[in-house]
């Protein structure tokens, strides 16, 4: 199924078109965020100074470590989440773990800042029930500060883990924070990866789909498939456009989310159960997790 924009989000469109609205809007939904995650016990702005205290020299040195020299698509090169220059910037990946806290803290109000811990679970659980072998090689695209490479790990400790970004400033936060563990992070475009044919059992999406225009989703939808070995699986959570919650956004709100979401529009209007068939897999089975999300799991054909 499919959700072509509405009126209300064709009015905000044009409003949004308008440069000084688009940057209130953004500064609006940026300190609204902040305000949500100091009153649930995010110290959002104190995590992000700690982070940055280790001096910008240090974290340079560590992000060159990891960078490689790939050419960005357009659709990245743009607004990302009330930042000017998108998920490129240590402010974005220093704030990205709050962020997600802060956002995912009203999903089930009683859990407040456990909020997107427990998102994650209930794409894990689906993970365990429906996949009957656990995978040994699991490659997590669009894996940003390692949140949700790290959350995969702890569920499949004995799989060789593989993280990949565009942003090697959220890679280098996400090498930060692992130390000690097994995981291999990638600097590369996740439409050509230049990783080998039927590298992976698993390949995990994880609320990245609605961040992409459509074609790259396509283009990496048909690089999951390569991916995988075969009787592998791709998985996906993401926001739910037929929820309640999302079609009953009031105006305002919603001027604050497509904001920070260019590409909301190319998400709700795909039909991803077709796009992932059309990419060489069966028919996805779709699970509800969360008010707001929902996560599909697709086995490859043949």
């Amino acid at each position: 199924m499919t959700a072509a924009p509405g009126m209300a989000s064709r009015i905000v469109n044009g409003l949004l078109a308008i440069d000084p609205v688009a940057k209130f809007a953004k500064h609006n939904a940026r300190n609204m965020m902040i305000k949500r995650a100091e009153s649930i016990g995010v110290h959002w702005l104190k995590e992000s100074a700690a982070l940055q205290a280790r001096g910008s020299e240090v974290w340079e040195a560590e992000r060159q470590a990891l960078s490689q020299d790939i050419e960005y698509p357009d659709y990245y090169l743009t607004s990302f989440h009330a930042y000017e220059s998108g998920n490129l910037s240590w402010d974005a990946a220093t704030e990205v773990e709050s962020a997600a806290r802060a956002v995912h803290a009203k999903i089930w109000p009683e859990l407040e800042a456990k909020g997107d811990a427990h998102l994650r679970q209930t794409y894990h659980d689906l993970l365990r029930q429906n996949i009957e072998t656990d995978p040994q090689a699991i490659l997590d695209v669009g894996c940003g500060a390692g949140m949700s490479t790290i959350s995969l790990q702890a569920i499949y400790p004995d799989a060789q883990m593989t993280g990949l970004d565009l942003s090697d400033y959220f890679l280098a936060i996400a090498n930060h924070r692992t130390p000690q563990q097994n995981i291999q992070w990638l600097h590369r475009p996740a439409e050509e990866t230049q990783l080998p044919d039927q590298s992976f059992d698993l390949v995990s999406i994880c609320l990245v789909v609605h961040e992409l225009p459509q074609e790259a989703t396509r283009k990496i939808l048909q690089e999951a498939r390569r991916l995988l070995r075969p009787q592998g699986h791709l998985a996906i959570m993401d926001m739910n456009p037929q929820a309640e919650f999302v079609q009953r956004l009031p105006p305002y709100v919603l001027t604050l989310l497509k904001s920070t979401e260019p590409y909301l529009d190319d998400y709700f209007s795909l039909d991803i159960e077709q796009a992932v068939q059309e990419s060489g897999f069966m028919l996805p089975k779709v699970f509800v997790n969360s008010p707001r999300h929902r996560t599909l799991i697709a086995q490859i054909q043949g």
